[in-house]
């Protein structure tokens, strides 16, 4: 049995094909603080250097869409859109 680093991290497992909703990151407004990524239950944010700030960047093969990091975000630069597949 092969043990990942973490959750929802193997290309066979992706999760985010049957959500409704994806979030949507004003990266002018967020103040890189990572509250997304911790709060993210699937793991599919990941705080990369963007401009030699840290940003988020949202997996989507394994974002379900559940807004966790919408509500969390302190700054609401989070918001929940449609999905257009």
């Amino acid at each position: 049995m092969k043990i990942t680093s973490k959750p929802s991290s193997t290309t066979k497992n992706k999760t985010g094909g049957w959500r409704t909703f994806i979030p949507k990151t004003d990266l002018k407004k967020c103040i890189g603080c990572g509250t997304c990524a911790r709060i993210c239950p699937e793991n599919a944010i990941a705080m990369v250097k963007i401009k030699a700030k840290l940003k988020p960047k949202t997996d989507y093969d394994f974002c379900k869409g559940c807004a966790l990091c919408a509500e969390e975000c302190p700054v609401k630069a989070i918001v929940m859109e449609l999905d257009k597949k």
